[in-house]
């Protein structure tokens, strides 16, 4: 299993301290790739710049496109510019790989024998070894998960993540977490406005 992996189901099997919002979980997952890509070689930070590795094939498909889609001329793309890019609808991509695989599955309607949008875990190996590890208390991922608003504190007796990339990464996922809910506090603010203007008409 990959870090995005495990995150995406951490992130609905972990009750949160408010609700996981789909672009905050991409922006997380494109973070989670970047950590892997990290881990498995296939690429390196100068300052936040992501620098590519070699070609090789990775041996989970969505990790593997992941790599494939690092811009591979300089100047090279920042963290930040990769979590925009890539985390656009990115959590819509592993939701529907889970459920592909058999991770996912549509409850059916409590009286009828038709199933339902809603998709719950399924009692998988993968949801199994994800909870062990989020019940490991393992750094890196108990950081992206805070970013989400889940076991927030959870880490706080973890030890640190020693590495200065990965610190880097988790830095500017939680920044472009925080730049989006300003923007949707924006718009709400103006949307909030528009309606007080046509009322008061």
């Amino acid at each position: 299993m990959t870090t995005p992996r495990d995150l995406l189901i951490v992130s609905m099997d972990v009750p949160s301290g408010r609700p996981v919002e789909r672009g905050d979980l991409s922006l997380v997952l494109a973070g989670a790739e970047v950590i892997d890509l990290l881990d498995a070689q296939a690429l390196t930070l100068e300052g936040d710049g992501i620098v590519p590795g070699g070609r090789w094939t990775l041996p989970d498909r969505l990790l593997d496109e992941a790599a494939s889609a690092l811009v591979r001329d300089a100047p090279y793309e920042s963290v930040e510019d990769w979590l925009w890019r890539r985390g656009r609808g990115l959590s819509d991509v592993y939701v529907a790989a889970l459920e592909a695989e058999g991770g996912l599955t549509r409850e059916r309607h409590r009286w009828l024998p038709v199933r339902t949008g809603r998709t719950a875990l399924a009692d998988s190996p993968a949801r199994r070894r994800a909870a062990a590890r989020w019940a490991s208390g393992e750094p890196v991922l108990a950081a992206l998960a805070a970013a989400l608003g889940i076991g927030e504190g959870q880490g706080e007796d973890s030890p640190e993540i020693g590495d200065d990339s990965v610190v880097t990464v988790l830095a500017a996922v939680n920044d472009a977490v925080m730049e989006l809910e300003a923007v949707r506090q924006r718009r709400s603010i103006e949307e909030a406005a528009y309606d007080n203007i046509w009322r008061g008409q």
